[in-house]
């Protein structure tokens, strides 16, 4: 899986994860802007809505030639055939969930792993992660407890401490991404950009148009 530019995010609380139509309306404002994937974000929710909308997902972004993620979840990902998992610190560890994906043979699947300083992203790569996720880069609404704000000089010595893609997390709007991507990120996430956006297509290709003039 391949990860460039945009990573989009589809925050999903009830009563959306469970409106079908709302919800897929949601991810296709997503979808096109053309995101190297797309991530269902459903916090505080149970395994069996999550996988429910995950469900419905799936096809839409099989349509759009974009992989699919479940957040949180290996278990849902797993039931969904999703692409990929991403994985927090307080979530199963990442060696579990590695050596569960081998037992099963999904290969396939794409783990990834949240991290918040040096030493985490060194390990979480080290250890087998496809990509990590680093922040938050700048101070972020969409977490109750958030870590401690890491900064972009934190974030381009993880980018050259590791081998793996590094998707940069927290904060970021649209104004700061060229300086995301600068920094040596991958790809970078962002909610609530994306969500208040008079135009979320446009503005995930803004996203990828700021990665197109950077290095890698």
């Amino acid at each position: 899986m391949k990860i460039r530019g945009y990573y989009a995010i589809l925050d999903a609380t009830p009563p959306l994860l469970e409106e079908d139509a709302a919800l897929l309306a949601a991810a296709r404002r997503l979808l096109g802007g053309g995101p190297s994937c797309l991530q269902l974000r459903a916090k505080g929710c149970g395994a069996r809505a999550m996988l429910h909308g995950a469900r419905r997902l799936l096809p839409l972004c099989r349509e759009h030639r974009v992989p699919f993620c479940v957040n949180d979840r290996l278990d849902v990902a797993l039931a969904a055939a999703a692409d990929a998992v991403h994985l927090g610190q307080d979530d199963l560890p990442l060696a579990d969930a590695l050596r569960i994906r081998g037992e099963l043979g999904r290969g396939d699947l794409a783990i990834g792993f949240s991290t918040h300083n040096r030493e985490q992203a060194i390990a979480a790569a080290a250890a087998g992660a496809d990509y990590i996720g680093f922040g938050p880069i700048f101070a972020t609404t969409s977490k109750l407890d958030p870590d401690p704000v890491v900064g972009l000089d934190a974030l381009a010595d993880v980018c050259r401490a590791v081998s793996v893609p590094v998707v940069a997390i927290g904060g970021v709007a649209l104004f700061n991404v060229p300086a995301v991507a600068a920094a040596g990120a991958s790809a970078v996430a962002l909610i609530s950009a994306i969500a208040g956006a008079p135009d979320p297509a446009a503005a995930g290709r803004e996203v990828n148009a700021a990665f197109s003039f950077a290095p890698g």
